[in-house]
């Protein structure tokens, strides 16, 4: 891991957290490298003994800009409560009204949840 282009970014977040370094170390790769997000950035979410990516996603839509997202990487093995995602909201200023939390197994696939605060009618 310590060989990898992505290591320095990530290194001061994966020695800080080493339990939920491997997610962070996949998701971070996964936008970075085969969704090419830009202007990323790795953000400590210390009420949540990990980080979170900011980022924009590219549009196909050229006439739009790209919009800001928060993903909050998490392992398969790991345990998702309410106060943990109520933490994960909280801890980020200013208050997104979404995250997305991406979840990652052991065979390196990745699963991403949008979270909305509140209870949200979903689009049609």
């Amino acid at each position: 891991m310590q060989n990898h282009p992505s290591y320095p970014v990530l290194s001061q977040l994966l020695e800080k957290y080493p339990a939920t370094g491997g997610a962070l170390f996949q998701v971070y790769n996964d936008l970075t490298l085969a969704q090419k997000w830009i202007d990323v950035e790795v953000i400590d979410l210390p009420a949540c003994k990990r980080a979170a990516i900011k980022g924009k996603r590219p549009t196909p839509d050229t006439d739009r800009a790209p919009s800001i997202c928060i993903v909050v990487p998490c392992s398969l093995s790991e345990s998702i409560s309410a106060s943990w995602l109520r933490a994960a909201f909280t801890s980020l200023d200013p208050l997104p009204s979404e995250i997305y939390v991406a979840i990652t197994s052991e065979d390196t696939s990745t699963v991403y949840y949008k979270i909305s605060q509140g209870i949200v009618k979903p689009p049609v």
